[in-house]
């Protein structure tokens, strides 16, 4: 027995040293670029499938290249256009090809608007004459090429025009447009933000016809913020925002015929109060496919219309108890038969209809999901699609032929794999990384996955990490009320079972998310080391109302967001806190936007359980937030009530025992501060001691300048100063 205690002193100490030759991560290392990785640029496929091209910029000379390189070799095989050779621009960040490669669209000063929305100065460039034409003295959104190139459509002042590039010529589409009124040709707010696109405008395959969506949001209530900024006097952003159970935009969908100058509204059907997420174009030119959605968004009508008759058919009808998630996975194959990915068997797969919407077959099944659809190589009828068939916190690369026969696993590495195919379906390029492994980037054969060459690792990466203390993630399930939620977890370097840590829990928890996946550090995983190194047990839970482990799991939490997620996270903490190591009394919890909603509902619900909490730019009622998102989970407050009142952590308050910060950014166009000023004055008028911080003209992301270091810096002192760390012995040896 003596030496048994002699080797396990000997190895302690052992470890202690090992331990002090490492570096502690700190603060300045995660903010500072320390762990930045070498990851490929944005690549685009040319049509050729033998190279793709990549934006480089020349930063000591302020120009930017399109350069062209082999899939096969990975070198340099031409420059397409380079800034340093035109007399107009200096240096242009974005660009995109006709879709038969003959000219492009450059973008110089580009500014953003919201998430995904921009303005700036377009030029066209004609790669046949070296001709540099600017579309517009204006700022402007979306300029699209037409299919041969021969004319550019875009959006000024909430109108589409049409410019023709060898006449000059411009022809304004709509004359209506008017800001927080009417908007064509572009999303409104919600549209963009919940449905995520900005173009909402789509030229047909023979470039004579420009399908398009009008906003009409006149009734839409208007949202302000105060931009404070550096002059005297601050400025306002107004902006219509839809509320839940507020007015939307009233939507609808029009065919402007290029030859005819003329607009023709289509005429849908009989619908009312409702969203049209997609408008796609067929590989028939003259049949146009819409997408319609229910306000509630649990009916959605795959619609085709002839435009040279003006007659819209349903042909698909997706139905589903709580909601239809609507993707960019319609794919149309030459004679218009259509794949399509669905939930109806409780699991997302692919499916192939008809022309007429006729079910052909499902194409994937089993108890696993769909992630991501890459594509349909028409010439050999195969799919290429990643799942989770290697477990849900895992992604893998297959193929399978239309028939759903002939599948194919093409990555190997357990962890994240992802693919970017070449424009003929020859190669793919990988990007793999896992819990351990930062990214790497190999090329493929798309036929069967067979290895053509490594493009770039992170060695060097992993050479720096190795001065650090960095401990892996530990996997696992927990059992909490019926279900096996997915879990990681962080002990600190040297842990000792026979000592009491304290837990602090990391979680998203939003509907279909995913907090627990075997990918490689992101910025916040680096914090949870630094805690983890300070002696927190950190860990990672994705409760019931997440993702990727089916429908059924997915969408419990339907109408009462906040309910079941927020009793499983609270639960996984008692459970938690009953294991000998970790200190019951000592436990903390902390989530940004959805996760600040959840973080404030457990300290206020689990407040027997959770000593302290942080919210950043959190949900604090659901009655606050938008109308698309949340009415998909929800209906609306004036259908449900109690479930948004029940669950919103602002009509908890009086139960707030523990210690609560309280974070929000002025400019939050997404989660407004709203949220946080009332859930301050309610805290208040509960006479609740609590900490807030808030951050001036700072977006949902609360970033720029040293905003992050401030804002960790911020939330570390707290964990810190109420999250103590002690070195009790809770079993003997």
């Amino acid at each position: 027995m003596k030496l048994t205690y002699g080797f396990l002193a000997l190895f302690l100490l052992a470890t202690t040293v090992l331990t002090a030759q490492k570096k502690a991560i700190t603060l300045e290392d995660i903010w500072g670029g320390t762990f930045r990785q070498e990851r490929m640029e944005a690549l685009q496929s040319l049509n050729n499938g033998e190279e793709y091209v990549v934006l480089n910029f020349d930063r000591s000379a302020g120009t930017s290249a399109i350069d062209a390189y082999s899939y096969k070799t990975g070198e340099k095989t031409r420059t397409i256009l380079n800034s340093k050779d035109l007399e107009e621009i200096q240096y242009f960040s974005e660009y995109e090809f006709s879709e038969n490669e003959s000219k492009l669209v450059l973008g110089t000063e580009i500014e953003s608007i919201y998430r995904h929305s921009t303005r700036g100065i377009f030029y066209v460039y004609d790669l046949q004459t070296n001709e540099l034409k600017k579309i517009s003295e204006e700022k402007i959104k979306e300029p699209t090429l037409s299919p041969n190139g021969e004319k550019v459509a875009y959006v000024f002042k909430n109108d589409i025009f049409v410019k023709d590039l060898s006449s000059g010529k411009v022809a304004q589409v709509t004359t209506d447009g008017e800001m927080n009124k009417i908007i064509n040709g572009v999303a409104d707010w919600v549209y963009e933000e919940e449905f995520s696109f900005v173009r909402a405008f789509q030229w047909n395959k023979s470039g004579d016809k420009i399908a398009f969506l009008k906003f009409d949001e006149t009734e839409v209530p208007e949202f302000s913020m105060d931009v404070y900024g550096q002059d005297l006097y601050q400025t306002q952003t107004v902006f219509k925002y839809p509320k839940a159970g507020e007015k939307n935009s009233e939507i609808s969908l029009h065919i402007y015929d290029l030859q005819q100058e003329e607009v023709s509204d289509v005429n849908l059907g009989d619908y009312e109060d409702f969203y049209i997420p997609r408008i796609k174009w067929t590989n028939d030119a003259n049949v146009l496919s819409a997408q319609v959605l229910n306000r509630h968004q649990n009916v959605l009508d795959l619609i085709f219309v002839d435009a040279e008759a003006n007659k819209a058919g349903v042909v698909l009808t997706e139905t589903d108890e709580a909601y239809v998630d609507v993707t960019d996975n319609l794919t149309f194959l030459e004679d218009n038969s259509f794949i399509w990915t669905s939930e109806k068997d409780g699991w997302n797969h692919i499916y192939l209809y008809d022309k007429n919407g006729k079910l052909k077959n499902q194409v994937t099944r089993g108890n696993w999901e769909v992630t991501n659809y890459y594509g349909l190589d028409p010439k050999t009828k195969t799919i290429f699609y990643q799942s989770t068939e290697n477990g849900s916190i895992n992604r893998d690369v297959f193929s399978v032929r239309t028939n759903g026969k002939n599948k194919k696993q093409l990555t190997d590495k357990v962890g994240q794999n992802s693919a970017d195919f070449s424009a003929d379906f020859t190669y793919f390029i990988n990007s793999y990384n896992s819990a351990t492994t930062p990214y790497e980037f190999t090329l493929h054969l798309a036929k069967n996955g067979k290895l053509v060459r490594e493009i770039v690792n992170n060695e060097e990466l992993l050479e720096q990490m190795a001065e650090y203390e960095i401990v892996p993630k530990e996997f696992s399930t927990l059992a909490v009320n019926g279900a096996d939620l997915n879990m990681w977890m962080i002990k600190p370097a040297g842990f000792d079972p026979a000592k009491e840590y304290p837990l602090f829990v990391s979680q998203y928890s939003g509907p279909g998310s995913q907090e627990v996946g075997n990918r490689f550090h992101s910025t916040n995983d680096y914090w949870y080391q630094m805690l983890a190194s300070k002696g927190y047990i950190v860990v990672g839970i994705d409760p019931r109302g997440t993702g990727f482990q089916g429908a059924a799991f997915k969408k419990v939490t339907q109408k009462e967001l906040g309910k079941y997620e927020v009793e499983d996270i609270i639960e996984a903490a008692r459970i938690l806190g009953s294991r000998d190591y970790i200190d019951e009394d000592n436990m903390g919890i902390w989530g940004w936007s959805y996760g600040g909603f959840m973080s404030s509902n457990a300290i206020l619900k689990g407040n027997d359980v959770y000593k302290m909490a942080i919210a950043v730019a959190p949900v604090t009622s659901w009655r606050f937030y938008d109308s698309i998102y949340t009415e998909r989970y929800m209906t609306t407050p004036q259908e449900n009530p109690s479930g948004y009142d029940e669950n919103s952590p602002i009509n908890h308050v009086e139960k707030l025992k523990g210690d609560y910060l309280l974070i929000h950014g002025t400019g939050d166009d997404n989660v407004h501060v709203q949220n946080t000023m009332r859930m301050i004055e309610a805290l208040v008028q509960a006479n609740k001691q609590f900490d807030w911080a808030i951050y001036p003209d700072k977006n949902h992301g609360i970033y720029g300048g040293n905003t992050r270091m401030h804002l960790y810096t911020l939330m570390t002192n707290f964990i810190e100063e109420n999250l103590k760390v002690n070195s009790n012995i809770k079993s003997s040896l």
